[in-house]
């Protein structure tokens, strides 16, 4: 133990606690698949790893997936939104002991700063932001980054644009047909050809990369193509949480642009597909430069679909 003036019991992850770590996740009021280590790791040589796991009175009590990089500690730069995941028995008064704690455990070990991205309250399985108040009570830490995203609340749907609708038309007289599949080299290409056209970059994941993620979560990403008679011509990975379907990427050839391929497909998805088992359609981030250039296009054709706005926040703080 730490001492008996600690609450916590703060330890680094190593890989001998993997299993353990995986079972909290899958159980905890606020972890997603991205917290597990079978996904978490696969990218483990580009990031020295300083995981924290908080016991208390013996059991863990969080998780705190986390890189560091010369003299700060970040919530993973791997993973698209972090911070502290929790037990549905924590407890505010206890997060606050435990931020105060971890800043003196991380200040000892001469760590000067802190970069912490919270988790988007859509993926919460139960109310999760007990670290938010903590950050300000206890860290005074700064807002540094606020990236929009577009999602949508089966409760309150909202209908399709004009726009939107008249390419589900064009598709659906075009013959246009949408399936689950395995085919991620076909996608990837057409991905891969779009992104370099249009921004000279290579999508985040390689083909490898995600044909092993898929392996090892295929309940949680899933590919959706659109064909032409038995050509594909567009698609989306999804990445499925117990509240949430978030489009990992989206893309379409040129004859599939043209045709309303992805006005097919998203109706596909949100209006049949999945209309029933989630509470909540992520279309993820139209920012790019540190949040401040936003992607007009992008976020109008989100917003097509009948997504509305939601933040996804990064913080800092001394020690």
């Amino acid at each position: 133990m730490n001492g008996s003036d600690k609450e916590f019991d703060i330890q680094r992850y190593n890989p001998s606690m993997a299993e353990t770590w995986n079972r909290f996740v899958s159980q905890s009021k606020n972890g997603t698949f991205l917290f597990d280590r079978g996904y978490m790791d696969y990218h483990a040589d580009r990031f020295q790893d300083f995981s924290l796991v908080f016991y208390r009175k013996g059991k863990i009590y969080a998780l705190l997936p986390a890189n560091i990089k010369d003299d700060v500690l970040y919530s993973h730069q791997g993973l698209t939104y972090g911070g502290l995941i929790m037990s549905e028995h924590c407890t505010c008064s206890a997060i606050i002991t435990l931020f105060k704690e971890l800043n003196t455990f991380l200040s000892n070990l001469g760590i000067q700063r802190v970069v912490y991205k919270s988790t988007p309250w859509i993926y919460h399985k139960l109310p999760s932001e007990e670290d938010l108040y903590a950050l300000f009570v206890v860290c005074k830490a700064q807002l540094i980054s606020r990236d929009i995203s577009s999602s949508s609340n089966s409760g309150h749907p909202i209908p399709f644009t004009e726009s939107r609708k008249s390419g589900l038309r064009k598709a659906v007289n075009d013959g246009l047909t949408i399936s689950r599949s395995n085919d991620i080299a076909t996608f990837w290409n057409i991905l891969n050809d779009n992104l370099n056209a249009k921004y000279n970059r290579k999508p985040v994941h390689t083909i490898a990369e995600l044909q092993l993620l898929m392996s090892r979560f295929p309940e949680n990403i899933q590919l959706y193509v659109i064909k032409k008679d038995e050509r594909v011509i567009g698609g989306t990975v999804l990445y499925i949480t117990p509240t949430v379907i978030h489009t990992q990427y989206i893309s379409a050839c040129s004859y599939g642009k043209k045709n309303g391929a992805i006005d097919l497909l998203f109706d596909y998805l949100i209006n049949i597909e999945f209309k029933d088992t989630h509470k909540h359609f992520d279309f993820g981030k139209s920012t790019a430069d540190n949040s401040e250039d936003l992607n007009q296009q992008l976020i109008f054709q989100k917003e097509g679909f009948g997504m509305r706005g939601l933040c996804y926040d990064t913080y800092e703080w001394k020690l």
